[in-house]
């Protein structure tokens, strides 16, 4: 099995985050799920885990940041096109997100963000593959 990421992420309800990402078309692994968390999944090796916030408090010894007055993390998820990042972007603000900063168009690189309902900030963003250099 190669690597795959596990993002966890403390959530107030867990059925209004489960609702909130279901309509922006993610799917929840029921293995990993019961009243104290959902397996999300984003892609075949990207899961968020989230996790009521007395669970997630079990799993750290410093508090819970407060996603609403700082930012802990950024979760930075590509997409196939400039319009799919777009439609991200919609569903998100049609299910209650926040769009956090202004679109951010470099040409070869597009980008837009999103506070969910809990706070966690967001981005979706299309990279031109004939931009990306090759690693040697």
């Amino acid at each position: 099995m190669g690597t795959k990421i596990f993002v966890n992420l403390p959530v107030e309800s867990l059925d209004r985050a489960v609702g909130f990402f279901t309509k922006l078309g993610y799917t929840f692994n029921p293995q990993f799920t019961d009243a104290n968390a959902t397996c999300m999944v984003i892609s075949e090796d990207i899961y968020a885990m989230l996790l009521v916030k007395p669970f997630f408090k079990g799993f750290i010894k410093k508090e819970i940041a407060d996603t609403k007055t700082s930012t802990a993390a950024i979760i930075a998820l590509t997409a196939e096109s400039r319009a799919a990042v777009d439609a991200l972007l919609e569903k998100a603000l049609a299910a209650g997100a926040k769009e956090t900063k202004e679109k951010m168009d470099q040409g070869f690189m597009y980008q837009r963000s999103f506070e969910d309902l809990d706070g966690h900030q967001w981005e979706s963003f299309w990279m031109d593959p004939a931009a990306v250099q090759p690693q040697p």
